[in-house]
């Protein structure tokens, strides 16, 4: 039988193309009333240890990156999964929220995912001006030299801004992409300002692979919406 209500207690199971909480259609399937059959997105209700490894068994090797390490007062605020069960996962999304002297409040949200998921430009809050929504970053990808690098697993990974004029509140967030390991790599920085924060050296981590350090991670505060 047909149900809209999530699988797992704590998680709440959601189309990675919009908020719309989709329904198990009986053969392992998904179903979104908007975008038809997809990959579910899995999201906590709460962003804890517990739900945190929880993520970590769902998704597997892929990867699940993080600003590493965090700063003072810094914590994972929030993070989904897109990944049907017994398959690969399509992507990941992390957040960390924090505070910086300029800014004030900040959010920063890491995703890695399989090129045409969509998750990564819903995260961002794109729109278009056409009749379908983009899956994947625009033209600006990869035109000149990147205006920011960052570390991921020891190499430099250069990052390109994504335009967000055509989207609602264009102003409040960055957005960057680039292509790590094969997939695409997303920034999400809010407030726009934040973007500044990335002068410095940063180095994204693969925080599954972290081991016992996990325990130390912060949890907790609020999630952003996307």
């Amino acid at each position: 039988m047909p149900t809209d209500e999530p699988a797992e207690s704590g998680v709440r199971v959601e189309c990675p193309r919009c908020p719309a909480p989709v329904a198990e259609v009986g053969d392992g399937s998904w179903s979104c009333p908007d975008h038809g059959v997809v990959v579910p997105l899995w999201r906590p209700l709460t962003s804890s240890y517990e739900e945190f490894a929880a993520h970590l068994q769902r998704v597997g090797p892929f990867p699940t990156f993080l600003p590493w390490p965090l700063g003072p007062g810094w914590s994972v605020s929030d993070f989904a999964a897109v990944v049907s069960e017994g398959d690969s996962a399509r992507a990941t999304m992390a957040c960390v929220a924090g505070t910086s002297q300029l800014d004030g409040p900040v959010d920063v949200m890491v995703i890695s995912e399989e090129p045409g998921t969509g998750f990564g430009a819903r995260v961002a809050g794109l729109a278009s001006a056409g009749d379908t929504e983009p899956l994947d970053p625009g033209h600006e990808v990869g035109e000149g030299p990147p205006p920011v690098r960052v570390r991921v697993d020891q190499y430099p990974v250069g990052l390109w801004p994504v335009s967000v004029s055509t989207s609602p509140g264009e102003w409040d967030r960055s957005v960057l992409a680039g292509e790590a390991g094969g997939r695409w790599l997303w920034l999400v920085l809010r407030p726009a300002s934040a973007i500044l924060l990335l002068r410095d050296d940063w180095i994204l981590r693969d925080i599954s692979a972290t081991g016992p350090q996990l325990v130390a991670l912060p949890f907790g505060g609020p999630a952003p919406s996307w």
